[in-house]
């Protein structure tokens, strides 16, 4: 049994439409701008968080709890970029600019989007870009937060 490594094989993709999160159609995946390469390599954050409902009643004796709704804490720390092309994380995220991130884990990033492949889709509505403090060594960054705006598509199928 052999791990999956997950370096090279992670694409991330900002489109301004999909008309079925549930089934992103080829031609939707690629006329999105790919972000990939501006994305630090821990810059991908799409953490889910579950809520607790309390099951108790008064005459338990243990507190008991259930699932409860599901919220995502989303953010995306991009690379800036010397020249307009290379900036469009940047200049594009902007507070208010709304879409959906499509992302592909597992395969290798320089395969093309294909029918059959598994993706996240996630609605999106950006906040207020952040720039990071500069560091010696690093390069320029900033970090976009982004606000799931409505259920994701979290096991969609390429159409």
């Amino acid at each position: 049994m052999a791990d999956l490594i997950s370096d090279g094989k992670t694409r991330v993709a900002w489109a301004s439409s999909i008309a079925n999160i549930q089934a992103p159609t080829v031609a939707e995946l690629t006329a999105g701008a790919d972000y990939t390469k501006r994305i630090t390599p821990d810059g991908l954050k799409l953490d889910p968080t579950t809520a607790d409902v309390d099951t108790s009643s008064l005459a338990s004796k243990f507190d008991t709890t259930t699932v409860g709704r599901v919220g995502f804490a989303t953010e995306l720390t991009f690379k800036r970029g010397d020249t307009p092309g290379d900036d469009a994380p940047y200049t594009t995220l902007k507070y208010g600019v709304s879409g959906f991130l499509a992302v592909r884990r597992g395969i290798d990033y320089t395969t093309a989007w294909a029918a059959g492949q598994k993706v996240e889709v996630y609605p999106i509505t950006c906040g207020e870009p952040q720039n990071i403090a500069p560091a010696a060594n690093e390069v320029m960054k900033f970090m976009s937060p982004m606000k799931v705006t409505d259920t994701p598509a979290t096991a969609a199928t390429v159409a």
